[in-house]
């Protein structure tokens, strides 16, 4: 069976895409990554698409009249690349999905949606609000993509405590660990043909 052919959309410091890349090297992550698509052409993680020769596009937001063109030019590239799965790896724009990509788009979050999620949630914003909150564990969350800001379907979550020393950084740090292993986790899952999205839930099959 072929490799899953991933799409990887960044707008930031590109720590997921380096640990799918670390993955793919050694063996851990059953995929190829044949675009890496970005909102900013000042975004640091490009630099990891270019060590590794991975092709390139730069998709800004404000070029376009509307979120719906935008999304567009977004999924033709995807199209044109002839991926099976879009990857959000730290991309902050919202994005809606056509028909031929429901169930093909999929975004880490870094806290145990529904808790500390939706608009306005991301990076340490999230952990800010965990330790205020008095939360006593977080998390991440691994989901399908839907039209609404980390709404869709949960594929798995992974949990971290939260400790009474705990700063944002401390917190983000100890979470982003636990993303690195349930990231990868989730993509092999749908590689091998194992989730089945049935309403709300993801069935996981053995």
């Amino acid at each position: 069976m072929n490799r899953l052919r991933l799409a990887v959309l960044i707008s930031g410091t590109g720590r997921s895409l380096k640990n799918f890349i670390e993955h793919i090297d050694d063996g851990r992550l059953d995929a190829e990554i044949p675009i890496v698509v970005s909102n900013s052409q000042d975004a640091k993680g490009l630099q990891y698409a270019e060590m590794h020769s991975i092709p390139i596009r730069i998709i800004r937001a404000e070029d376009y009249k509307s979120t719906a063109d935008f999304s567009n030019a977004m999924f033709d590239c995807c199209r044109l690349s002839k991926v099976d799965l879009v990857v959000l790896a730290g991309f902050v724009k919202l994005l809606s999905i056509p028909n031929d990509f429901v169930g093909k788009v999929v975004n880490i979050h870094p806290s145990l949606i529904p808790s500390f999620c939706g608009k306005g949630y991301y990076g340490n914003r999230v952990h800010s609000a965990v330790i205020t909150y008095g939360a006593k564990i977080s998390g991440c969350t691994v989901h399908f993509v839907d039209n609404e800001y980390d709404n869709g379907p949960i594929i798995l979550q992974k949990t971290v405590p939260v400790k009474e020393d705990d700063t944002a950084e401390t917190l983000a740090s100890r979470v982003f660990e636990m993303e690195c292993i349930a990231y990868p986790e989730a993509i092999n899952l749908i590689a091998k043909r194992k989730t089945q999205i049935v309403g709300r839930r993801v069935k996981i099959s053995p």
